[in-house]
């Protein structure tokens, strides 16, 4: 394998599913110059989206919401059955809370608005293939105004030992499963391990959902 393949090969794979044909040539114009990401497809409606992504297995997926058919927020539903391994981030204009939270219960890792600078949206690509669950700050403030307004059950955080808090805690201030192992001093499958007892006792299926159900009982 030459170096060049390589490289190609080591890069994170993206599609994209996006109705606007201009804003979909743009994002695939901007990861094309993105040198540590591949654009492998485009796609302009969820149903198509579904035909060709579980052969294509892109790293991440950028979805639309507002898609003609199929809603994007079906469509991550679908996927996440088909390539759970796929991160998904929405990319939207909406900002209001049902979607939000709707997105994130189908399966997104992430929530981004389509105002982001394009350096921001690279980022978060990377972040998320990394570990992480980027949000627009916009989005991150309703996450967190909705559960200082709704009450939470007492009970699902205070199930958790005192080690699995902490591992969420660093979580959800953005650490990455490596950085959490070094900076508790325990080995990579141990911080997932507790991990998977900590969605079973949250009733959650996902890291993403996982903090934002910790953070919501934070803020009760």
């Amino acid at each position: 394998m030459t170096t060049a393949q390589k490289d190609k090969k080591m890069r994170v794979t993206v599609s994209i599913v996006e109705d606007n044909r201009g804003t979909r040539e743009s994002i695939v114009e901007l990861l094309g110059r993105a040198p540590g990401l591949r654009c492998l497809s485009a796609h302009a409606t969820g149903e198509d989206a579904l035909r060709t992504l579980p052969e294509e297995k892109p790293d991440v997926v950028l979805m639309d919401i507002n898609l003609p058919g199929m809603s994007g927020i079906q469509c991550v539903a679908r996927l996440k059955q088909r390539l759970p391994q796929a991160q998904v981030l929405m990319l939207t204009t909406y900002e209001d809370g049902d979607r939000i939270f709707e997105s994130l219960r189908a399966g997104a890792s992430g929530y981004l608005l389509k105002n982001l600078p394009p350096a921001e949206l690279v980022q978060a690509v990377e972040q998320v293939h990394a570990g992480g669950a980027p949000m627009s700050m916009q989005i991150a403030r309703r996450v967190v105004s909705h559960f200082q307004r709704i009450k939470q059950s007492e009970t699902d955080v205070d199930k958790l030992t005192k080690r699995e808090q902490e591992i969420l805690a660093l979580l959800a201030k953005g650490y990455l499963y490596k950085e959490i192992a070094d900076q508790l001093g325990i080995t990579l499958s141990t911080v997932r391990a507790h991990l998977h007892t900590v969605y079973e006792k949250l009733h959650v299926q996902s890291r993403t959902q996982a903090v934002v159900k910790f953070l919501g009982q934070q803020h009760d």
